[in-house]
């Protein structure tokens, strides 16, 4: 198995790393020097980890923080982690557990952090366990929290899984972590569930893991409302040290797992929210510290390597976020291929005549409809592409088709149209990497789709609009095989049967006239429109022509 290059060379950290403001609680605390901890840690680690392999203690956890802290570590310890890694899967005949579904999921993020593939270890694809929708939340929300943030992590496709009696979807599981959720806004392990009894109090750890999986997810609106209302739990859990109890006992494990998931929402430590009395979560963490001896679990504990392991890529994440890396989870960054794909005429490659990259999507929902399309005009056209994942409601039952859109809202929804591998590389300076569409919009990027609004900037988070979505729409469409040129003379006489044709924007005209040509638009409408933002059933309805155009459904 050949690993992965990083795109940057490695860089000694402590080179990187910014003082992290903070509010001293005790004395010991605020004498301490966050880098020099961090260092100390990581050597802590690597000496006592000295051979890491498959387990939730001394194995993916610690590879996880070093790896993604980018300390220059050797590449034998990576190496030999991996051979470990091989010999097990062998051993195990691909089962990691026949029950524990998490095992699966920890390891494809300790091997994509380390920078190998997890679909081939010695023969065997470890994410195909994750399409099976049934075992992979058998116990508990952990088990679709951490299939989200295994797939996530470097964006594997959802595995197809032919042994399963459910065949999983991002959604689903998505679907399946908000159900859970208690009254109080916050998440425990078998909250929201006939498994629950009295585990009816939320747990900061299990919450803030929860908000890591959903973080890439805020384009839904169920899902961001659901994501207030969790950070709100936890910010009244907080306790005025700055900390977190679980189970009525303080520990560092809690306060690490909501570092971590600020990290992934790309929200400061310093957010008022998660200040208690003066004191940071930082502040907090660093109470459970020992100098060469990692981290305890209770303040009065000895040194305990779960939570050192814990604390330290907690610290990492941290770190990502105020140095402007990508999040301790989005992992795309260790790999530099830039994969540089040929015209779809030169090779055979892919679906015949359309880009090697373009895929059908497979209906992966069957009946997929919502509670508000009754006989709406576009309810064919929405429930076709909503079967295929590929546009999702505003929550599970509520479609809003009359509702806008946003510009990466769009992208989103063109990537998953054509099934497009994807890639953060966007030269925007308004698109966030730690943005939910950060992925989608440099993949849109990257193949033509998109263009910003000026040389630098996209303005994602803009309404999109009918002239803008037809420009988009058609360019997708070249991808496709579609013959999407269309002459000045067919431009002029298309469009000069919309009384209002002179108020669309020049560059907007081939576009807008290819789609009428190609029927993506109706030429019975009575005006074109263009500058009016387009709603949420238009687009269905132009991406659903565009794709049975293309022979794409």
């Amino acid at each position: 198995m050949i690993r992965k290059r990083f795109k940057k060379p490695l860089a000694i950290l402590l080179a990187m790393i910014m003082m992290f403001s903070a509010v001293p609680m005790t004395a010991y605390a605020a004498a301490l020097n966050i880098n020099d901890v961090i260092k100390d840690t990581a050597n802590y680690i690597q000496k006592t980890v000295k051979n890491p392999q498959v387990g939730s203690v001394g194995g993916e956890w610690a590879v996880i923080g070093l790896a993604r802290s980018e300390f220059d570590i050797p590449d034998s310890y990576y190496d030999n982690y991996y051979k470990n890694v091989e010999a097990y899967v062998k051993a195990a005949d691909g089962i990691l557990h026949d029950k524990k579904y998490t095992e699966y999921s920890r390891v494809i993020l300790g091997l994509t952090a380390a920078g190998y593939d997890p679909t081939d270890v010695a023969g065997y694809d470890l994410t195909t366990a994750l399409g099976d929708f049934e075992k992979t939340i058998w116990q508990g929300i952990n088990g679709p929290v951490f299939a989200l943030i295994a797939l996530d992590s470097d964006n594997y496709s959802m595995p197809e899984n032919p042994k399963a009696k459910v065949q999983a979807t991002r959604d689903m599981y998505i679907n399946e972590i908000l159900k859970r959720q208690l009254p109080d806004g916050g998440f425990s392990l078998y909250g929201g569930t006939e498994e629950a009894d009295d585990d009816y109090q939320s747990d900061p750890d299990i919450t803030a893991m929860a908000l890591q999986a959903l973080a890439k997810y805020q384009d839904r609106e169920d899902v961001k409302k659901v994501t207030e209302e969790a950070l709100d739990c936890l910010s009244k859990l907080q306790n005025n040290k700055g900390g977190y109890a679980s189970w009525n006992e303080e520990n560092s494990e809690s306060v690490a797992q909501v570092i971590a998931a600020l990290g992934e929402l790309g929200i400061s430590l310093d957010d008022p929210r998660f200040v208690k009395n003066g004191n940071t979560l930082l502040n907090n963490l660093m109470t459970f510290y020992i100098k060469n001896q990692g981290f305890s679990h209770t303040i009065d504990g000895g040194s305990n390597l779960m939570a050192t392991e814990q604390a330290f890529y907690a610290l990492v994440a941290a770190n990502r976020s105020k140095t402007g890396k990508n999040s301790l989870y989005r992992m795309g960054d260790t790999d530099t291929a830039q994969i540089v794909n040929p015209p779809a005429e030169d090779t055979e490659i892919g679906l015949p005549g359309k880009h090697t990259d373009v895929k059908l999507m497979l209906i992966i929902t069957p009946g997929k409809t919502f509670d508000d399309i009754g006989n709406h005009i576009a309810k064919s056209s929405i429930e076709a592409l909503a079967e295929r994942g590929i546009i999702n409601g505003k929550t599970e039952k509520i479609f809003d088709a009359d509702s806008t859109m946003t510009r990466a809202e769009f992208a989103s929804i063109i990537v998953k149209g054509l099934g497009l591998p994807r890639k953060n590389d966007s030269i925007f300076t308004d698109v966030s990497e730690n943005s939910w569409y950060a992925d989608v919009v440099g993949t849109a990027y990257s193949y033509g789709i998109v263009k910003g609004t000026t040389p630098t900037t996209f303005n994602p988070l803009g309404t999109i609009s009918r002239e803008e979505a037809a420009a988009m729409v058609a360019r997708a469409a070249k991808l496709t095989g579609m013959e999407t040129a269309v002459t000045d003379g067919e431009v002029r006489d298309i469009l000069a049967q919309f009384t209002d044709y002179i108020t669309s924007s020049n560059w907007a005209r081939p576009s807008l006239a290819f789609c009428y040509q190609k029927n993506i638009l109706s030429q019975d409408d009575i005006d074109i429109r263009p500058k009016d933002a387009i709603k949420r059933y238009e687009v269905a309805k132009m991406l659903y022509s565009m794709l049975e155009a293309a022979n794409l459904l």
